[in-house]
């Protein structure tokens, strides 16, 4: 029997169900020391691993009150293996009236799925249950409601884990004992799925990595990079996420014809780019997406949903009006998922039409469900901002005057609200303007548009001028051989091209009449180009 998968087993037995560390593929092959009651063993989550990375960021969770608009089954529909039961439990820590029916519909997808990370499973349903005692919304009698962890199916459930990874473990080991590079990559994959199943993201993640230097085809680098992608995506480690998509994107088969592979990977860029807050680059990412993922061909990583939300909300972010109409609105690739969440579509038809009301009715109406989607949700907030500047900016520029009272109609707030926004963004240089305070008007600056393209125009001139100079004083400088090329083993060689002539100091009768030389040659420059200054 293979000794390391033993330690990696017994190393993990102790954090089991613990919420410090996050199971791994060899766990415990018996439940009967464990209490299996609604107080029972509190295991992590496999979003507590899969988020780790984004978690850390946020010192309070905010709870969401009751989205109107969202339909839980037909929301979580869309989605597939891990990121299905991730997304349920990321709104269930949210969303209080929503929490016993997310916890459920998680509860039944393990099962359904018979998976492997029976910790996870435990932790659910210890989730469900307390849920149930502190009478959570939407909760019904607590008999009822009440759950037991199926104590036979999670020990062979465990029992089976165990099993799988001696049994890969030992075949690669065979595998590099005899040298196999294929069987080698394959054994390194099927060890990383079995680990991915089990909710070891880290050790899938080092499995699939390892695969690097088996890899004889652009077939295998694809396959790698996807894997590492996937991986990476539920590790939170999103600067590793866009190193393998430019590497995949630089393979020649991917360049080549696989539109499927080159949508996930422009969609795996756009989440890790809308995670690094860098939302130009996250919209033109989602953008360039073709048909090939309205059918959520990617769903356990991304809805066709989820892109029209993500590419939307950037877009509206990042983009001025003439982009918004040529990258977004006459974009038919992105237009079938605009088809899919119809009110992004009129949000951003009403922002290029500056119907402003419309645009932050819809935006408020949503902001509930956006706060409940695993990526988008710490982002909503700079995206409304940076939406709602773009808009005072885009309702202002037309006008020379304009009345705060009625642009405070038009945005929902009061007047002093909006003032301090306006003063915002004219200390930011964004809009060029002044608050009358007493009259409530808006006044524009009045900019003499002659005068500044005469400025503009004397400025280039003079930039001409400077440049021309420069090189009739070269020209003069090489007819009178004040350009000498530089010898072999100087500073940059033969070829370097040609340089300033330097006179060395005359320490010798050699060096003396070269100087003397030097001399008399620009005192003769100077002369010449003296005299056509002064003919001119």
């Amino acid at each position: 029997m293979d000794t390391s998968a033993d330690n990696h087993t017994a190393s993990m037995d102790s954090d089991m169900y613990t919420d410090s560390q996050p199971a791994a593929a060899g766990t415990p092959s018996s439940l009967s020391n464990v209490p299996l009651t609604a107080d029972g063993p509190s295991g992590s989550g496999g979003a507590d691993q899969a988020g780790n990375s984004k978690r850390k960021r946020f010192v309070k969770v905010v709870e969401v009150d009751a989205p109107n608009n969202l339909d839980l089954d037909a929301y979580i529909a869309t989605y597939k293996g891990h990121t299905k039961v991730n997304r349920l439990e990321f709104i269930a820590d949210r969303c209080p009236s929503l929490q016993v029916d997310a916890l459920k519909l998680a509860i039944t997808e393990l099962r359904n799925t018979n998976t492997l990370h029976v910790s996870r499973y435990i932790n659910l349903v210890r989730k469900l249950n307390e849920a149930v005692k502190f009478g959570a919304p939407g909760s019904g009698s607590v008999s009822s409601d009440l759950l037991t962890v199926d104590k036979t199916w999670a020990d062979n459930q465990m029992l089976k884990a165990k099993q799988q990874t001696d049994l890969l473990e030992g075949e690669l080991k065979n595998y590099k004992r005899n040298s196999i590079k294929e069987s080698i990559r394959m054994g390194n994959i099927e060890l990383g799925n079995h680990y991915y199943a089990c909710g070891d993201l880290t050790s899938a993640h080092r499995s699939y990595s390892r695969t690097r230097d088996y890899c004889t085809t652009s077939k295998h680098i694809i396959e790698l990079c996807m894997n590492v992608i996937k991986a990476s995506i539920e590790l939170g480690n999103f600067p590793h996420v866009l190193t393998y998509v430019v590497k995949a994107e630089s393979t020649p088969e991917v360049a080549q014809d696989k539109e499927v592979t080159k949508a996930k990977l422009k969609a795996a860029s756009g989440l890790a780019n809308l995670d690094l807050s860098k939302y130009p680059a996250a919209a033109r990412d989602f953008l360039s997406i073709g048909e090939e993922l309205v059918g959520n061909q990617y769903g356990d990583v991304i809805s066709a949903n989820d892109i029209a939300v993500y590419g939307g909300l950037c877009a509206l972010a990042s983009f001025n009006r003439t982009e918004l109409k040529r990258l977004v609105i006459d974009n038919v690739g992105f237009r079938q998922y605009l088809e899919l969440e119809p009110h992004i579509r009129d949000l951003i038809q009403g922002f290029y039409n500056s119907n402003y009301a419309l645009c932050l009715d819809i935006m408020d109406k949503w902001k509930n469900d956006y706060l409940l989607d695993l990526h988008l949700h710490s982002h909503i907030e700079a995206l409304y901002t940076n939406i709602r500047k773009k808009a005072l900016i885009q309702f202002t520029s037309p006008f020379l005057t304009v009345d705060l009272t009625k642009m405070a109609k038009s945005f929902s707030t009061t007047v002093p609200a909006l003032e301090k926004e306006l003063v915002s963004l004219i200390i930011g240089g964004q809009i060029e303007a002044r608050i009358d305070s007493q009259q409530k008007i808006l006044w524009a600056k009045q900019t003499n548009k002659r005068s500044a393209i005469f400025d503009r125009s004397t400025a280039m001139g003079q930039d001409y001028e400077r440049e021309a100079k420069a090189l009739v004083l070269r020209m003069q400088m090489i007819n009178h051989g004040l350009i000498v090329k530089g010898p072999p083993g100087e500073r940059g060689g033969p070829n370097d091209g040609e340089h300033s002539f330097e006179a060395p100091h005359p320490r010798g009768g050699r060096d003396r009449e070269m100087f003397a030389g030097t001399r008399a040659n620009v005192s003769s420059f100077l002369s010449s180009f003296s005299r056509e200054r002064h003919h001119r």
